[in-house]
């Protein structure tokens, strides 16, 4: 049995690992995949915090955070085609038109 502070150790890096790719990348997809690197980060822990306590709650949220993770990954997604049709790059710099 693996214990909980190693899950919790682990869910931590990827949370970071995502956190730093969200900042420095610069194009909207890896940006996109950083933020579902640290949802699963979230997710590692709820699970990991379930286990220990021995109880359904945490993967009863992490349910949840998977279905809202996927509607976000479809409509991510298509708002990034959406983009590249359009300005024919998905870098960040240059959306600063978008901004209102």
């Amino acid at each position: 049995m693996i214990p909980t502070v190693w899950v919790l150790v682990l869910a931590a890096v990827l949370f970071v690992l995502g956190a730093v790719a969200f900042f420095v990348k610069r194009d909207l997809l890896t940006m996109f995949l950083a933020v579902e690197v640290m949802l699963n980060a979230g997710s590692l822990a709820f699970i990991a915090f379930a286990r220990e306590r021995g109880v359904l709650d945490g993967q009863v949220v992490v349910f949840f955070i998977i279905t809202v993770a996927a509607a976000e990954a479809a409509i991510g997604l298509a708002i990034i085609l959406l983009v590249f049709r359009q300005r024919r790059t998905i870098k960040a710099e240059d959306m600063r038109e978008l901004r209102g």
